[in-house]
């Protein structure tokens, strides 16, 4: 029962890295997209980590539910593969718009965020 509570507190912990990663990261990219001098080799380490931990949030949860046999609520889940759809589809738009990519990594974190924020209020 201790494993199942450290794997929850995880989980959680995790989701708020998931939050913030994300908002920092999309609102750098933003920033990035107007003002050149913003434009380093850490946005991207940041946006990298910050789309690493929504695959590391996914595994602790799948783990969570298979050990304690859980249903969490279906928009939990809903919200949960959005994320990881929505990881996919940047990734595959980043060499469509290279003129738009600031744009596009600024909209997909904080899409992420925000499903993020979704999927801890219900």
């Amino acid at each position: 029962m201790i494993l199942a509570s450290a794997a929850r507190d995880l989980h959680v912990l995790v989701g708020w890295l998931v939050i913030f990663a994300n908002a920092i990261a999309g609102l750098w990219a933003l920033g990035a997209h107007f003002r050149e001098p913003l434009r380093r080799r850490e946005l991207w380490a940041l946006t990298v980590l910050a789309q690493l931990l929504i695959m590391a949030q996914a595994t602790v949860g799948v783990v969570i539910q298979s050990q304690e046999d859980l249903e969490p609520p279906d928009f939990h889940l809903l919200y949960g593969f959005t994320m990881l759809a929505v990881v996919m589809i940047l990734y595959g738009y980043r060499v469509q718009i290279p003129q738009h990519r600031y744009l596009l990594y600024a909209g997909g974190g904080l899409f992420l965020m925000g499903l993020a924020i979704r999927a801890m209020v219900i």
